[in-house]
């Protein structure tokens, strides 16, 4: 009898083991190849604060899924009165912030008051010029009066920038994020991770994942080496696109490729002395041979763009054909503009391969029809400073990831420093706009705007080329907005 039970308690232990090892994991490790300079999407320009905590920790009144598409967040539903002139929001009742305090039409109205006020630091401040008053209803309704009808409110408040923060610790968002999310901030380790984890008191369907950390790697090779080691288990967005083949072919790792909206630019400052001539920025974008960039910075992965749009948009019209690549062309331009190999200009390149590795290409064919450029490497911090904030620059490179932005052209303070009344008065009319196909027109429009006055060279659409261990289900294929929702996330057994 003794021997039989020592053998049924085998057998159960085994059973137990064997379950335990088999079971789905629920914590998961993100490779990033940028840290965040903080953690308040209302604060700070970077895509990598909304990979961080877009829909993980903080929401607004609508969010963008997947697919691209507007749903409801901390807003269940809404009416639209008054010609479009006013949104009334109905808010979700039993919403609590993570450290326990009551989400109320309170909030959205310091939120929103707080992104728009003069003394505002959101990088999208323009998105709510148009915001007149937050108007409080009751606790749980909340109108937006508008100056004017606005096509665009639904999609605005889906960005990160629009995100409703608790007054109470709005303040030390960018240290110690506070929101309505599934997932608590946890942890942060500078330099390296970001620790969050599953909020067990989430007003909607709780998720898979009890924890995700985001790891910080920058190099390449170490980026491949961790996924081979195990030690970070997803790359959204991998940095190393010359590794895809090598891990396409393992049977541990799944390859996505999907598109983002991260428009990759030559962004040209249009008020220095020799930019602010438009053919010596058409001279700059003849003299640029798109796809020798996307084959010599991205391995290939890319799609050649002739303006400020995204190929998978509905009204994306191709003009690429505006700056084919012809040096012979160039030199002619720049003769004209009164420039004979003496044009020396600087080019800031921030930390991404796609503008360290796509800028020594650049450089070499500028210099083929006359240009050289003064490179300079500089961290996200130095060039959101010096190019973004300061303008103190000729040439960069960068990638602008946020949805349907073709609207910062209008923006005579925007770093490139596009000044076009014409322009201006077109996305003013457009955002006014609530009829589709008028709006389609003027997007089209407006591309063909911008790639004709060659505001910038426009370079390609970035790829979205994601890495992960092959059990690993529900992560965004495309990148609508950035970010690594992991709400729906969870591992295969």
């Amino acid at each position: 009898m003794k021997r039989f039970i020592q053998v049924i308690s085998s057998v159960l232990l085994m059973t137990f083991l064997s379950t335990a090892a088999f079971a789905a994991k629920t914590d998961i490790t993100l490779g990033m190849a940028l840290e965040p300079p903080n953690l308040d999407p209302t604060g700070g320009a970077a895509a990598a604060i909304d990979e961080v905590v877009y829909a993980n920790i903080f929401e607004g009144l609508t969010r963008f899924g997947s697919d691209g598409s507007v749903n409801p967040a901390l807003a269940s539903a809404w009416d639209i009165e008054n010609d479009g002139t006013r949104y009334v929001f109905n808010l979700r009742p039993g919403v609590k912030f993570h450290d326990g305090a009551e989400f109320t039409a309170e909030d959205v109205k310091f939120s929103l008051d707080r992104a728009r006020g003069e003394d505002s630091t959101n990088a999208q401040k323009a998105l709510f010029a148009n915001i007149a008053e937050v108007e409080v209803i009751d606790d749980h309704t909340v109108a937006l009066n508008l100056t004017n009808a606005d096509g665009n409110l639904l999609f605005n408040l889906a960005w990160g920038d629009a995100i409703i923060l608790d007054p109470a610790s709005a303040d030390k968002a960018a240290t110690d994020p506070v929101g309505t999310g599934p997932f608590k901030f946890s942890n942060w380790v500078q330099g390296d991770r970001i620790e969050i984890v599953r909020n067990d008191d989430y007003w909607g369907e709780s998720v898979a994942l009890e924890k995700a950390t985001f790891k910080f790697i920058s190099d390449p090779t170490a980026a491949f080496a961790a996924l081979m080691a195990g030690d970070v288990d997803a790359f959204p967005n991998y940095p190393a696109p010359e590794n895809l083949p090598q891990l396409e072919a393992d049977p541990r790792f799944s390859v996505v490729l999907g598109s983002t909206e991260g428009e990759t630019i030559l962004s040209m400052n249009n008020k220095s002395e020799a930019l602010s001539d438009m053919r010596v920025r058409e001279a700059i974008s003849h003299a640029i041979d798109r796809q020798a960039v996307i084959d010599g910075a991205m391995f290939g992965y890319g799609t050649p763009i002739g303006s400020h749009f995204a190929p998978h948009h509905p009204s994306y019209i191709d003009l690429t054909g505006n700056a084919t690549f012809d040096p012979e062309a160039a030199r002619a331009m720049l003769k004209e503009a009164g420039y004979i190999d003496d044009l020396t200009l600087s080019l800031k390149l921030p930390p991404p391969a796609y503008a360290r590795r796509g800028g020594e290409i650049i450089a070499s064919q500028l210099r083929e029809v006359g240009i050289d450029t003064e490179i300079e490497n500089v961290e996200w911090a130095q060039w959101l400073e010096q190019v973004f904030k300061g303008k103190d620059y000729d040439l960069t490179i960068v990638s602008h990831t946020e949805p349907l932005d073709i609207g910062i052209y209008a923006r005579d303070d925007y770093y490139f420093q596009y000044d076009n009344d014409d322009f201006n008065g077109l996305i003013s009319a457009f955002n006014k706009e609530t009829d589709p196909e008028r709006r389609d027109v003027m997007l089209k429009q407006a591309q063909t705007m911008v790639s004709e006055d060659y505001v910038n060279g426009y370079l390609f659409q970035l790829a979205k080329t994601g890495v992960a261990n092959s059990k690993i289900n529900g992560l965004w294929e495309n990148q609508p907005t950035q970010a690594n929702d992991l709400t729906g996330v969870y591992w295969s057994e």
